[in-house]
This record gives structure tokens, C-alpha cells and sequence, in this order.
């Protein structure tokens, strides 16, 4: 046991030469100025989320009836994006693993969405704004796995649930902002220079989203090992600590390959698990992506149904907070996954046993709580395969390219036919919670045991060469 306590107070004291009391003071320094760096990410959430989902704003513009849309071309609109984020996020994820240039990457993709989204307001039928929205897909579908990656290449586990919710808050956000701001352009750009409001929508959202884009490359870090603007101790401190709390590095002699992570992540059933989890529960998810139209059904005229749709996520981004905070702060996930989607629950409940107007309106307030348990699953995902870079990057975009097969089939579980109720469509959506809650539950039992039987091995080796794992690393459950 001598031996295990030595190789724990060995990997408290990198950097080398460094007392503990400055250590600390240097490491509170460090995740400041990387906090403040990461801020940026808020805002291409924001954009990201923003540029997919203004389609559904565009609804209550005269969109479908400008294009002649019918039946259910509309959901295949909103779905066919969701193929090239399937098709791309292993490969780019993969790519960025290798080139490790987030900070030039990232902007990219974010660029050329941009510029797709902007041209969505000029197409003039079905097929045109048909192949618009499918490359658009491609061109996002590199963003969310390579920011979770970046994140996962800083934070510690015990950190990484509120630095997930704050980068990822942008989206929740836009969520209801992003309908303050297209009743801004709905109601104020109709008939300017000739062209309709809700064109005038994707003008303006993908050009900023372009010229955001370009200012993010200078803000933005890569990795530890290869960002300028750290000091020589910082960057020592910023690789010393994530090697403290069981993280493989990005470089060095006994790092894994691209192609190696690819077979580690492929061969391992967690990722496979976590993938048909995020199926089952982006369904859940398809509500968001209609959420103005759920709105509307309680009989408000467009710019005021749009402006219902932000208090709702403007609470969900408190709870998100609340949750993961308290998720880092006790280093477990599933309990407060499963306190997120009890409270959706309650929200889908309400919307299948009433019609009443504000009785559908508070449900909407607790449907969105769900965004605190998403968040927090990302979280888990990335402390569960933290070890080694390769393969987390593969794991990460493997699950969020499988989960977008969820996104696909919930883009058809809100038809025209079954509002104004969609009692449909929630008890789809409640349904699929709850699967996708109870295959977590599977994974916690799973991770709880293996913990056990580290401290069993750890308990009984006479030294730390006969050990797999770190000392004193467990799973995060």
C-alpha cells in the first residue's frame, strides 16, 4: 500500500520544482484564462443552434407557403441535415485528433455553414432549400464533437459538467433567443428590397454567424501542448494535471494513433451503449426543434408566440447550471440525469392530459429542463473514456453521429395531422425518455461495479506496475 501512496503524492507534485500553495494558485490562474477563452464557444453555440433551427422560426414567416412545400416535405427538410452530421463527425473528429488545430478548424466548418445558410434564403423551391439544408449538415456536423473534444483536452473531470454547460449554454439559449431574435426580423424586414421576412431571416443569422466565425479563430485554444499564448509553467501545469486525474496525453512516445483510437472506440460495447442511448433519446430531443410550432398551439399570432418560446429556456439554462455544478461538485452524473428528465417527465405528462392554455404553457417550462440531463450525459461520455485522447475523440463523435439517426426520426414526430394536441408525438417523446433513461441506469450498475473491482485491485497489489488503471482513478458514475 506504500507503494500506491507514494505514486499518488509523485503526480501531486508536477510540475516539477513547484510548491503545492503555488501550484494551486497557478491553477486557479490557468482555468481562468482558459474559461475566459472558452467563453467564445457560448456564442458559436449560439449560432450553430441558431443556423439549424431557423427553419422553424422561418415556419411562421410564410416559409413552407413560399416554397409550395406539402405533406411531409417540411420534416424532410428539417431531417436531411441530420445525414451529413452522421456522415461527418467520425472523420472530422478523427482529422482533428490528428492535425490537433481546433482553433482553425472549428472556425472553418463554422464559416462554410455560414455562407450555406445565408444562400438558404434565395432558394425558390423544394429541392433547392432540400440540398441547402443537407449541406449544411455537413458542414456542422464536425462542430459539436470537436468542441466536446476541446473541452475534454483541458478540464478535469471533476470540472468538465459546468465547463460542458457553459459552452454548450449558447445553444439552450438560443433556443428562446433565437426566437426573440427572428420575431425582430419576422416583424420588421417584410417586404425589404422586395424580398420576404423569412428570408431576410437566413441573410442575416449566417452572415453573422461567418463574421463570428472569422474573430473566433484568434480566440480560440488548440491543445496544451501546442497553444501559443500559454507560458512555458502554464503549459507544463495544463498537461501535469489532466495526467494527474487519469487523462493520456495528445503527444508523446506511448500515444495512441488516429487509426489505433478508431479500433479502441469501435471494439468497445460503452460506445455502442452510449450511442443507441442518444437514439432513443434524441427522439426525446425532437420536441426543441419544434418548439414555435407547440407554441402556437395556444392561439397567439406569430410575433407573440415567438416570444412565449424564450422564458422557458431561459429557466432551463438556470437548472442546467444548478445541475451540473452540483454533479462536478459530487462527481456523479446519473443521479441528476435522471432528476432532469423526471422533471420533463412532468412537463410531457401535463401536455398529454390537458389542453389547457397555461397549464401547456408551465409544461413547456418543465420540458425544457431536459437540457440540464443532455449536458450532463456529454459530461459522463467524456469522463468514461478520458484515457486516451485517440480514442475519446472517435467515442465522442461516434455517439453524437449515431444520436443523430434520433434526430432523423424525430424530425417526423410532430405532423400537422396530430396537432393541436401532439398527444402523438409526447407520449413518443416520454417514451423514449425513459428508455434512454433506463439503458443509463444499465451503464451506471456497470461503472459502479467496475470501480469496485479497481479498489479490489488496487487493495491487493503489492505494486503499481501490476495495476491497469492509475492510482486512485475510478469512473465517474
Amino acid at each position: 500500500m506504500s507503494a500506491l501512496s507514494d505514486a499518488k503524492s509523485e503526480t501531486a507534485d508536477a510540475p516539477p520544482g513547484l510548491p503545492s500553495h503555488a501550484r494551486d494558485v497557478l491553477e486557479r490562474r490557468l482555468v481562468r484564462k482558459l474559461d475566459l477563452r472558452m467563453l467564445v464557444v457560448v456564442l458559436l453555440y449560439a449560432l450553430n443552434y441558431i443556423d439549424r433551427a431557423n427553419a422553424s422560426s422561418a415556419r411562421l414567416g410564410g416559409f413552407e407557403k413560399d416554397l409550395h412545400l406539402q405533406g411531409s416535405q417540411y420534416a424532410t427538410i428539417l431531417s436531411i441535415s441530420y445525414v451529413g452530421f452522421i456522415v461527418m463527425q467520425v472523420p472530422a473528429n478523427m482529422f482533428l485528433h490528428s492535425r490537433k488545430r481546433p482553433a482553425i478548424l472549428i472556425p472553418c466548418c463554422m464559416v462554410i455553414w455560414g455562407s450555406v445558410s445565408t444562400l438558404t434564403g434565395i432558394t425558390q423551391n423544394y429541392y433547392e432549400v432540400l440540398l441547402a439544408r443537407l449541406l449544411l449538415g455537413f458542414a456542422e456536423g464536425p462542430f459539436f464533437p470537436g468542441t466536446i473534444f476541446l473541452i475534454s483536452g483541458w478540464y478535469k473531470r471533476d470540472e468538465l459538467a459546468v465547463r460542458t454547460t457553459l459552452v454548450t449554454c449558447g445553444s439552450v439559449l438560443s433556443a428562446g433567443f433565437g426566437s426573440l431574435f427572428a420575431s425582430g426580423i419576422l416583424t420588421g424586414m417584410q417586404g425589404k428590397l422586395g424580398q420576404a421576412a423569412w428570408r431576410w431571416l437566413f441573410y442575416i443569422e449566417g452572415g453573422i454567424t461567418v463574421v463570428v466565425a472569422i474573430c473566433a479563430m484568434f480566440i480560440l485554444p488548440n491543445f496544451p501542448h501546442n497553444t501559443k499564448w500559454l507560458t512555458p509553467e502554464e503549459r507544463s501545469l495544463a498537461i501535469s494535471r489532466l495526467a494527474d486525474d487519469g487523462y493520456g496525453k495528445m503527444d508523446g512516445p506511448e500515444k495512441r494513433t488516429t487509426m489505433q483510437g478508431l479500433w479502441d472506440a469501435l471494439s468497445d460495447w460503452k460506445v455502442w451503449w452510449f450511442s443507441v442511448a442518444l437514439i432513443v433519446d434524441y427522439m426525446s430531443l425532437s420536441f426543441v426543434i419544434y418548439f414555435p410550432t407547440i407554441v402556437a398551439t395556444m392561439g397567439y399570432d406569430p410575433t407573440v408566440t415567438l416570444l412565449l418560446a424564450a422564458p422557458p429556456w431561459v429557466l432551463a439554462t438556470i437548472g442546467a447550471f444548478t445541475l451540473s455544478r452540483h454533479s462536478d461538485k459530487m462527481q456523479k452524473r446519473y443521479i441528476y440525469i435522471l432528476a432532469s428528465n423526471a422533471f420533463a417527465t412532468l412537463g410531457f405528462a401535463i401536455s398529454i392530459c390537458t389542453m389547457d392554455m397555461a397549464a401547456r404553457y408551465v409544461s413547456l417550462f418543465l420540458m425544457a429542463q431536459i437540457a440540464a440531463g443532455q449536458i450532463i450525459l456529454w459530461a459522463w461520455i467524456n469522463n468514461t473514456f478520458t484515457r486516451e485522447p485517440a480514442k475519446r475523440a472517435v467515442a465522442i463523435a461516434v455517439s453524437s453521429g449515431m444520436g443523430a439517426i434520433g434526430n432523423i426520426a424525430g424530425s417526423f414526430v410532430w405532423p400537422l395531422t396530430w396537432g393541436p394536441t401532439y398527444r402523438y408525438s409526447y407520449a413518443i417523446c416520454l417514451t423514449a425518455l425513459w428508455v434512454s433513461t433506463a439503458m443509463l441506469g444499465v451503464m451506471h450498475l456497470h461503472l459502479k461495479r467496475v470501480n469496485e473491482q479497481i479498489e479490489i485491485n488496487e487493495q491487493n497489489a503489492k505494486d503499481t506496475s501490476d495495476l491497469q488503471d492509475l492510482v486512485g482513478f475510478r469512473y465517474l458514475v
